[in-house]
């Protein structure tokens, strides 16, 4: 039985998900490398700092761990990881927003 929800020893269960099915986890592991991409118009800092957004809003305990340490070693800033969160957190209380006025619509019907 385990402690916690989320542990690093977990990720070593990739190895069974990539026997399991291995055309999927190739698949999903060559989107990751999307964001490190440097050959892009994205600069490297920026591609992070929306990484980190992304996993906030996801909740990937793993994402903001590996991307936090990207946007750093790219000369990110705290202050632009903490901004990068909170446009995140906004956006996520927007999608809020909007599907109570969509309940409240079909509240009405």
């Amino acid at each position: 039985m385990s402690n916690h929800y989320h542990e690093k020893k977990d990720l070593g269960l990739f190895k069974d998900m990539q026997r399991l099915a291995p055309v999927d986890f190739e698949a999903w592991l060559n989107l990751d490398k999307i964001v490190g991409r440097t050959d892009g118009a994205i600069p490297q800092k920026y591609r992070e700092l929306i990484a980190v957004a992304v996993a906030v809003t996801t909740q990937c305990p793993y994402c903001i761990d590996v991307h936090a340490k990207a946007v750093k070693a790219a000369g990110g800033s705290p202050e632009e990881l903490v901004e990068a969160a909170f446009i995140a957190a906004a956006l996520r209380a927007g999608g809020g927003a909007t599907h109570g006025a969509m309940a409240l619509k079909l509240f009405g019907e």
